[in-house]
C-alpha cells in the first residue's frame, strides 16, 4: 500500500479518535501509523483507543538510586514522580493493557531498591488490567515480583512494539530507546522539548521517566531511521503537542 493511501485510510480513524477523547483543557493529538489512529498525549504516552492500550517508554525507574550508589547524589524522588504521572494517565484513559517499552528500570536491580510506597503504587496501577514489560537494554531481566508479563517484542494487529528500533525500515513499529528531543527557535531563543518522532510508518516515543535525558532528532541515530528529514517531531507542550517538520528543527 502506498503511504498516501495509508494516510487517507487513517484520516477517518483519526477523526474518530479525536472526537472520542476531546474535551476540557486537554487537546488531543492524533498520529496515524500503519493505518491506525493513535492518540499521543502531551505527557509523552500513546493511547490506542480501539485496543484500550496505553504505551509508555523509558521510565528509567530508580535512576536516582542507581546514581546514588555510584556517589552521584540526586533527589530520590524520580520513581514516585514518574509513577504519579503514569497514574494520572491511567485514570484518564482507563486502559485494559499497559505496555512499558523497555528501560522501565534504570538497571536490573532497580526493583530491589524501590521504596515500599513506590512498590505499592506500581501494584495499584497494575491492578485490574494487563501489563507487559518489554525488555530494554538497561533492564533485560526483571524479577517476577514486579508483576505483569514479560516480552522482548509484542505484535498486535499492524503494529509492533519493541524497545530498540530496527535498523531497517519497519512498517508499524513503535519503539523507544532513543529519547527523542526537538529543538526549535521560539521568540529569538532555542527551546528543547521531548517529542514523538514519526513518519506514518514508524514512531519513536519520547522518554517518560522524570530523570531521562534526550537526543536531538537531527542526530543521525534518530534521523537515520527515517532515511531523510521527511518525518515529523511531535513536540510535547504543557497541554498539547506541536507537529514540527524535522527539517525545521535545530541541530544542537
Amino acid at each position: 500500500m502506498k503511504r498516501s493511501e495509508a494516510n487517507a485510510q487513517a484520516r477517518p480513524l483519526a477523526q474518530q479518535a479525536a472526537s472520542a477523547f476531546a474535551g476540557g483543557e486537554h487537546k488531543d493529538h492524533v498520529i496515524a501509523l500503519a493505518g491506525v489512529a493513535l492518540v499521543a498525549d502531551a505527557a509523552g504516552a500513546l493511547y490506542w483507543p480501539d485496543e484500550g492500550l496505553l504505551a509508555v517508554a523509558d521510565l528509567h525507574l530508580e535512576k536516582g538510586s542507581a546514581y546514588a550508589a555510584r556517589g552521584v547524589l540526586l533527589p530520590p524522588y524520580d520513581t514516585a514522580t514518574t509513577l504519579a504521572r503514569l497514574a494520572r494517565l491511567i485514570e484518564r484513559y482507563t486502559p485494559r493493557l499497559v505496555i512499558a517499552l523497555g528501560d522501565s528500570f534504570h538497571d536490573g536491580d532497580g526493583p530491589l531498591r524501590m521504596a515500599d510506597a513506590d512498590r505499592a503504587a506500581l501494584k495499584a496501577l497494575q491492578r485490574g488490567r494487563d501489563w507487559i514489560w518489554i525488555a530494554g537494554n538497561h533492564d533485560r531481566r526483571l524479577p517476577a515480583d514486579v508483576g505483569g508479563r514479560f516480552a522482548d517484542v509484542l505484535a498486535l494487529g499492524p503494529l509492533t512494539f519493541r524497545h530498540e528500533p530496527c535498523a531497517n525500515d519497519s512498517d508499524g513499529e513503535i519503539a523507544g530507546h532513543l529519547h527523542p528531543v526537538a529543538r526549535v527557535a521560539q521568540r529569538g531563543r532555542a527551546v528543547s522539548r521531548r517529542c514523538f518522532a514519526g513518519s506514518g510508518r514508524r514512531l519513536i516515543m519520547p522518554a517518560f521517566g522524570a530523570y531521562a535525558g534526550g537526543l536531538n532528532v537531527r542526530d543521525r541515530a534518530v534521523s537515520g531511521l527515517f532515511g531523510t528529514l521527511a518525518f515529523t517531531a511531535h513536540m510535547l507542550g504543557e497541554r498539547r503537542l506541536y507537529a514540527i517538520a524535522a527539517e525545521r528543527c535545530l541541530p544542537d
